[in-house]
């Protein structure tokens, strides 16, 4: 499941909207809003996160909190490290390889890690 699938997830609960009516509004699936959730398929468009906020009534910073969720949510990301550091090309290629294998206090300890180390940097969080 993808960070923006929680969301969604959460959403739907807080509501007490059942996915099959929530996809009939949206004038989608029940499939493909469940493919959605589970992170089975890529990130939605703007237009989609657009009408999933006006669904929920999202405004302001729920909504914009919702569009970012959307940047970390790419179920297949890719990490090209052509040009990088042979140590960078491992550690991608061993994260690739292993990521399933780590429980969630591991995962929050490398997220944790690499923003700290990366705090004098601009860029986006986990």
């Amino acid at each position: 499941m993808t960070p923006f699938g929680v969301r969604i997830r959460e959403l739907r609960a807080r509501k007490g909207v059942k996915m099959k009516d929530m996809a009939a509004s949206l004038g989608v699936s029940s499939a493909y809003l469940s493919a959605l959730e589970h992170g089975h398929r890529g990130r939605p468009g703007p237009g989609m996160v657009m009408q999933i906020c006006g669904y929920f009534d999202l405004i302001w910073d729920e909504a914009e909190d919702l569009k970012r969720l959307v940047d970390t949510s790419n179920p297949r990301p890719i990490i090209d490290t052509s040009g990088l550091s042979p140590k960078a090309t491992a550690l991608a290629n061993l994260m690739a390889e292993r990521i399933g294998d780590l429980d969630e206090d591991t995962l929050d300890w490398i997220a944790a890690e690499v923003q700290g180390r990366l705090a004098h940097n601009v860029g986006p969080t986990f």
